[in-house]
């Protein structure tokens, strides 16, 4: 069983890794280095029951994500594991172009929440995120993208509030504004650091994507012979002591048994090193 981190100052407890979901909704318009196949819902139960026994606890989606949100609706209550859900607000997917869209007016934004928790089939959704564009900064100063999920929280529709951002001033200032935020780190980029270390600082809640580059990292050759592209990416990241969980997307159950066990050892050296 993988360890689990308080998300910043929040109630919630996250794994340390987390599972992406994009993989069981939609195979369009992504940037993995390989094409792949939309999994059957039994192989879904499958990945989901897998992803639970190695304690994985937190799963992320979002309406860009094709049929994710609907499939983890109708799926979830198969398997034998609380889950906690992180989803978003923002991005639309078209399945007939595969091209995402952006909507960020607070109509859009309520209306998103209220139809991930029917479509996820919730009560209240755990972690909400807006789905930058990358224009971070007028989203939340010009549309006050982040003070609607703050009411959204305050009237009771989700626990904790968020961005995935795209740049250090954005970051920043999303995690000034809310609870979470989500950015990207891995051993070929860093530029976010910044961001996980004022939310470190300010005890706001960390997760981080594109924790492989989307897969890239794996095929990388090391710094080190003796350690796997995967570790090196895990201690890359673990050393930062301001995260609280990776979001790994895979739709292959062995890859999800081993990432947990190395994150695992990883994680406690860091922890031992950061002490």
């Amino acid at each position: 069983m993988i360890q689990t981190t308080k998300l910043g100052s929040t109630d919630i407890d996250v794994s340390i890794i987390g599972l992406g979901t994009v993989k069981i909704g939609r195979n369009l318009g992504v940037k993995y280095p390989k094409a792949f196949t939309i999994p059957e819902d039994k192989d879904v139960i499958h990945l989901l029951n897998t992803a639970g026994e190695c304690g994985i606890n937190i799963i992320d989606t979002a309406p860009a994500y094709g049929t994710s949100e609907a499939r983890l609706g109708k799926l979830l209550h198969k398997t034998a594991h609380p889950w906690l859900i992180a989803t978003k607000a923002g991005e639309l997917f078209d399945p007939a172009t595969g091209e995402s869209s952006y909507n960020f007016t607070p109509e859009f934004l309520q209306q998103s929440v209220e139809n991930s928790l029917r479509t996820l089939q919730r009560d209240v959704l755990d972690i909400v995120l807006i789905h930058s564009d990358g224009n971070d900064c007028d989203i939340i100063q010009r549309m006050g993208a982040l003070e609607v999920l703050n009411h959204l929280k305050q009237k009771g529709l989700l626990r904790a509030s968020g961005m995935s951002t795209k740049t250090v001033d954005g970051g920043i200032l999303a995690a000034e504004q809310s609870d979470v935020v989500m950015v990207t780190h891995n051993v070929d980029y860093q530029d976010e650091l910044p961001v996980i270390e004022y939310a470190r600082d300010h005890h706001k809640g960390v997760l981080i994507k594109k924790a492989f580059a989307s897969g890239h990292c794996a095929n990388r050759s090391t710094l080190n012979d003796s350690t796997d592209p995967v570790t090196e990416s895990f201690s890359c990241i673990y050393q930062h002591a301001g995260v609280n969980s990776i979001i790994l997307g895979s739709i292959n159950p062995k890859h999800i048994v081993e990432n947990a066990k190395k994150a695992s050892q990883t994680y406690k050296t860091s922890v031992k090193a950061n002490a």
